[in-house]
């Protein structure tokens, strides 16, 4: 288990799992047999909903919080995406079947007060899209497999949706590190936007492209209501981003065949749909009132990275990223969000003299795209703007969190070079797998941080993709990036080497262009967008974020040495699928 496998083993592997793709992962085969054209749905004709709201605490008779218990399921079931597109099978999270939406309810917890979710897979026994068996996957033999991750989550390890601790329906079959339910979440984290979503190994991009993923918030009404930032369900709303590709039955799409068939029969790089979705609609509206609206965004797509911007010279406020405040508000005119960040703004439907306006992106498929290359702008989603201005009692403050502590390199008790890798079939650029450090998500641990520490990551991207990191369980902030000087040279060497001070990683640095972060995304983030053919540097904190300086409160309140320890990974949940993850094990 600690070694990677050898070719002949693999082979073998392979062949012993042909059997099961037939049994579990072919999935069905559509009798449509036609890709869908999205010019052929209209735009802009479905309203936008509020997914379901479920209360992750409960309330004493004397009025105080306790913890709260939720049960909530993954059901096979159909979805409606677009009012002239049949109904599409999906899996979705929901409290019942009945309930089940895409995507999943938003789960409101309050900061300090644990929320208890006792997660149940109600999913068959195969899966309805195809997934591949030569990937390092859950194969249980019958049943799906899944397991929940709390994105953004402080939780101990065994609540932390490890991608081994999977289980299928009724809990028949688990993975090596499964943890019985219920999964604790103390929410003793700052207020934010969280997400929740499948996990399960080497099934990830096919269990969130079905439909596993949902929004999670932390409130701090203490913190939060002196802000006066616009509140209640109609003024403050989630928005999940995602891409879809469908056929012209409504049966969701994803391609069979691998660009490598003879190593991964069905792996592709990137999965980018045709069809931009919104909260489960394709292409929706919402009518708005002419004064401040707070929109959480988050990008749950497999690959796609979003740019948006807004017609009818509206800008955003930002005000979070990912799950902390900024210290002080940011307008800007348009932004990146890569798979998996959350971008939290304001923005005031007053400053327009419109009667509408489109929510666009530019973005190209993948991202970066070649050098020179421009994106067609698309639509992703129409506000429709009332005519009669209104009295806004919410307000926009100077400075939103200042007190949480700054980035200061000083503390960093070592450093550590993180180097992404993209491997490819000889004499093709077609790529076969992707790593970290060079080793597979099964091979030894080797980033082993003391807890109440701080650590400096130089994360070395040599590869053409732009990749969102994430970690799990803490928070970094980004220095600096910085572009690699002949980055051919120094690939070369880091190929053959995989030792950055051997190849001259300062000297390839030497002189390399300065990327300016935005101010937007210069505070405590748990996903970052780490640039091709540069150096990251970030300040990764393994600490809880108010610690302060006696050692006990440097300490998580649970024991993260415990268990079957973090991971961090690539956020294009196909580079995660094929081994753009690595294990992390905290230790004291």
């Amino acid at each position: 288990m600690g070694k990677r496998r050898s070719v002949g083993a693999c082979l073998l592997a392979v062949a012993a799992l042909v059997l099961q793709v037939v049994a579990l992962g072919r999935g069905e085969e559509s009798a449509s047999g036609g890709l869908l054209d999205p010019r052929e749905l209209e735009k802009f004709v479905d309203e936008l909903p509020d997914m379901p709201r479920l209360r992750g605490y409960g309330v004493a008779e004397g009025g105080g919080l306790v913890a709260g218990n939720l049960t909530i399921g993954m059901y096979d079931t159909t979805w409606k995406f677009h009012r002239d597109l049949p109904a599409t099978r999906v899996f979705a999270y929901g409290a019942s079947k009945d309930a089940a939406t895409v995507p999943g309810p938003t789960i409101e917890a309050m900061q300090g007060v644990p929320t208890h979710v006792t997660w149940t897979n109600h999913l068959p026994a195969r899966h309805f899209l195809p997934w591949d068996p030569t990937l390092t996957t859950a194969t249980p033999g019958r049943g799906v497999p899944t397991v929940v991750h709390l994105h953004g989550g402080v939780q101990h390890s065994s609540s932390d949706g490890h991608s081994l601790a999977w289980f299928t329906s009724g809990f028949s079959v688990t993975g090596p590190h499964f943890s019985a339910p219920p999964y604790e979440y103390p929410n003793r984290q700052p207020p934010g936007n969280l997400w929740y979503h499948d996990h399960a190994m080497g099934l990830t991009r096919v269990n969130i492209l079905a439909g596993l993923m949902g929004a999670y918030r932390v409130a701090s009404p203490a913190e939060e209501d002196p802000l006066n930032l616009p509140s209640g369900e109609v003024f403050d709303r989630n928005l999940v981003l995602f891409d879809r590709d469908f056929l012209a039955n409504g049966s969701l799409f994803m391609n069979r065949t691998g660009n490598n068939p003879s190593v991964h029969p069905q792996w592709q790089p990137e999965y980018f749909g045709a069809v931009v979705v919104v909260n489960g609609k394709a292409w929706p509206y919402l009518r708005v009132r002419r004064r401040r609206y707070r929109f959480r965004i988050l990008n749950a797509s497999n690959a796609r990275f979003f740019r948006l911007s807004l017609t009818g010279g509206l800008r955003f406020v930002h005000i979070a990223s990912d799950s902390v405040y900024l210290a002080r508000p940011v307008a800007t005119d348009k932004f990146l969000v890569a798979p998996s960040e959350i971008i939290d703004v304001v923005v005031d439907f007053a400053a327009s003299s419109a009667d509408a306006a489109i929510l666009s992106d530019d973005a190209p498929a993948p991202y970066p795209g070649d050098p020179g290359e421009k994106a067609e702008t698309v639509a992703v989603m129409k506000f429709l703007i009332a005519e009669s201005t209104e009295p806004d009692p919410s307000s926009l403050p100077a400075t939103l969190m200042p007190h949480y502590p700054r980035a200061d390199a000083r503390e960093a008790s070592t450093t550590r070079h993180i180097t992404m890798y993209e491997y490819t079939k000889n004499g093709t650029d077609e790529p076969t797998h992707l790593y970290l450090n060079a080793l597979s998500y099964m091979d030894p641990v080797t980033e082993t941080p003391r807890e109440g520490t701080a650590e400096i990551w130089d994360v070395i991207n040599l590869t053409d993709d732009n990749h969102p990191l994430h970690l799990h369980l803490v928070l970094f902030a980004v220095l600096e990036q910085r572009s690699l000087r002949r980055v051919d040279e120094f690939r070369d060497c880091m190929v053959r080497r995989n030792d950055a001070r051997v190849c001259g990683l300062d000297r390839h640095l030497a002189g390399g262009r300065r990327h300016v972060v935005p101010r937007q995304e210069r505070g405590w983030k748990n996903v970052f967008k780490v640039r091709p053919s540069a150096v990251t540097r970030m300040l990764v904190r393994f600490k809880p974020l108010s610690a302060a300086s006696p050692p006990s409160e440097s300490r998580f309140h649970f024991d993260v040495t415990t268990g079957p320890g973090y991971v961090y990974h690539c956020h294009i949940l196909d580079h995660e699928d094929n081994e753009m993850m690595r294990p992390m094990k905290i230790v004291r």
